[in-house]
């Protein structure tokens, strides 16, 4: 696909009506143009009394119900999205001069999908799962590497099964907006909105 080609077919779409094959196509650039990591997201939570948190995760998953991601479920986010189940997320590709933006409500995967998403982790990556109490007070690295040599033991035949404190959580979004760089500061930006519950996006461009 020529350069020229790639141009038009890119703008047909940002000028379109579905959010998610846009993202898709973003991505799909990203992953070949940022050297590692095109999948990282800053997540944003905020606790019970509305005060924020912000922090750099992976995305595992997106199609229309929206983005997945995993954690420990008594992490801070994972306690925070217990008390206030709403987030948002913001990509930004530097290399690519582009971020998106997405708002939403945050549900959690089902019991089948983290299952098979552990599954599908490093023995070692899951092992870590098990050991780590993330998020609260560590005194010493020593007492890490303890906990993960106990469970290294524990289950050092056959597979590993999933913690039950880790899970995933799936933002459901309401908002997504596209933004690309243009010269002068002149930037597009493009937003995708919807009520929750309706399946029909609404779009407007937006003074950059």
């Amino acid at each position: 696909m020529t350069d020229v080609k790639a141009e038009a077919d890119e703008n047909r779409i940002f000028d379109g009506e579905e959010p998610i094959a846009l993202f898709h196509a973003w991505m799909a650039l990203a992953r070949e143009k940022e050297p590692e990591d095109a999948n990282a997201m800053a997540l944003a939570t905020a606790d019970k009394d509305g005060f924020p948190d912000v922090r750099m995760v992976l995305l595992k998953d997106v199609d229309e119900r929206g983005f997945v991601f995993y954690t420990n479920l008594e992490s801070i986010k994972g306690l925070e999205l217990k008390e206030n189940p709403a987030a948002a997320l913001c990509f930004h590709w530097k290399s690519l001069r582009r971020q998106v933006r997405v708002r939403g409500e945050v549900v959690p995967v089902s019991e089948e999908e983290a299952d098979a998403y552990f599954a599908s982790r490093a023995k070692d990556s899951q092992i870590g799962a098990w050991a780590s109490k993330q998020s609260r007070p560590l005194e010493t690295r020593f007492e890490l590497e303890k906990q993960v040599a106990v469970f290294t033991a524990k289950f050092a035949l056959g597979k590993v099964p999933r913690p039950p404190h880790w899970s995933g959580f799936r933002i459901v979004p309401r908002r997504i907006e596209f933004w690309r760089d243009r010269p002068f500061r002149l930037h597009d930006r493009l937003v995708f909105k919807r009520e929750s519950g309706a399946t029909r996006w609404q779009t407007e461009k937006l003074y950059p």
